[in-house]
């Protein structure tokens, strides 16, 4: 017997509509990935990265982790991007964050201990170096958007510090980097405006 089997069923259902849709919908899904864009983007199952884009499987390489964090010292976060950009010659990186991330609350109560305290600290740090900016804020919820917003723009600021980055801009090879925000309550995506194309 299988566990979980609603889940199952929900895939079976799936995967039959791709087809009905599209009878060469799995001939296409088995040809090589090319997709343009790497999206890093937070856990969060609110979030779905191809479906909030409109861009169908094979079109999206997908790196997500709690806070959309691209901390230099994850080996996970540093071989997704320089995959992406060696083997897959994508074109854009984008950051993108969520208001009301859970991710972000914590860095500001900053109580988190054990892995999930460390991983947050940069959040953390960050909160800390914009503590003027932020307490101009009056709503405890508005802070929190802000920090959302500054996470990621500091996200795409260490993409890039990266030596793969750098280099791929001095070959000439194209590679934007861009910073969006997700808004649950109305799910619509913002520009950041830090846009980053190299010199």
């Amino acid at each position: 017997m299988k566990h979980l089997p609603g889940l199952f069923r929900n895939n079976r259902k799936w995967a039959l509509a791709n087809v009905e849709k599209n009878p060469n919908f799995y001939l296409h899904l088995c040809d090589i990935q090319k997709p343009e864009y790497l999206w890093i983007g937070c856990s969060d199952s609110r979030v779905p990265a191809n479906e909030i884009v409109g861009l169908e499987p094979g079109e999206l390489f997908v790196h997500r982790n709690v806070a959309n964090i691209v901390p230099l010292h994850d080996l996970n976060a540093m071989t997704v991007i320089e995959f992406a950009i060696t083997k897959l010659k994508i074109k854009h990186i984008i950051v993108c964050g969520h208001y009301n991330c859970s991710g972000v609350k914590a860095a500001i109560d900053n109580n988190e201990k054990g892995i999930i305290g460390d991983w947050l600290k940069p959040i953390v740090n960050l909160k800390d170096r914009n503590a003027s900016e932020l307490n101009k804020h009056k709503h405890g919820s508005d802070k929190w958007s802000r920090l959302c917003e500054l996470n990621v723009i500091e996200q795409v600021k260490n993409l890039s510090r990266l030596d793969v980055v750098k280099s791929t801009w001095r070959t000439n090879q194209y590679l934007a980097l861009h910073g969006w925000i997700y808004d649950l309550k109305d799910g619509l995506l913002r520009d950041l405006h830090v846009t980053m194309m190299g010199d």
